[in-house]
């Protein structure tokens, strides 16, 4: 006998799975219910709203992040060393954490998880190029951001030290 808790966790696995893919926006309840052999009512009964699945499935990933925004570095590359791990360990939801939901700024409204999303990316790119970035700090600093997050999402099939190693070389080359 499948407990709730076993349902949920296989929804949470499917949403993480289909938002990596898809990304946020494009994926249904109809779509995560199909993943997981169940009807969407069976879903929407457990996550409804959606967003209520984004934020089980961000909630872990919040204590990382503001313990990577919290630490002090002794250099910048410190800095990035500890945001390529954190991009992929949590690369099944990168994409959502960095895209999806923090894509439109005009509709975050303060207190909201869109808000607090775009806060963590703000605060990762002012870590990356300062205070009063240079044009190219600016352009250098959005690339890397770009990278990483391409890089883990569109890359769920390799091995993680693998996805780590080359994120890294990138990196460094910032």
């Amino acid at each position: 006998m499948t407990t709730p808790d076993d349902t949920r966790s296989r929804i949470l696995a499917a949403a993480r799975e289909l938002f990596a893919e898809r990304g946020y926006a494009a994926t249904s309840l109809a779509d995560i219910a199909a993943a997981v052999g169940l009807t969407k009512t069976a879903v929407a009964y457990h996550f409804h709203p959606k967003d209520r699945l984004a934020l089980e499935l961000l909630s872990p990933v919040a204590g990382d992040m503001l313990a990577l925004l919290d630490a002090t570095y002794d250099s910048r590359a410190d800095f990035i060393e500890a945001l390529v791990g954190f991009a992929v360990r949590y690369r099944s939801v990168i994409r959502l954490f960095m895209e999806d939901l923090a894509a439109d700024d005009s509709t975050a409204e303060p207190g909201s998880e869109r808000a607090t999303i775009k806060s963590f990316r703000d605060e990762i790119y002012t870590r990356l190029a300062g205070d009063d970035p240079t044009p190219e700090a600016r352009l250098r600093s959005w690339a890397l951001l770009g990278a990483l997050q391409w890089g883990a999402v569109k890359t769920m099939d390799l091995p993680e030290a693998q996805v780590h190693a080359a994120l890294l070389r990138t990196a460094r080359a910032y």
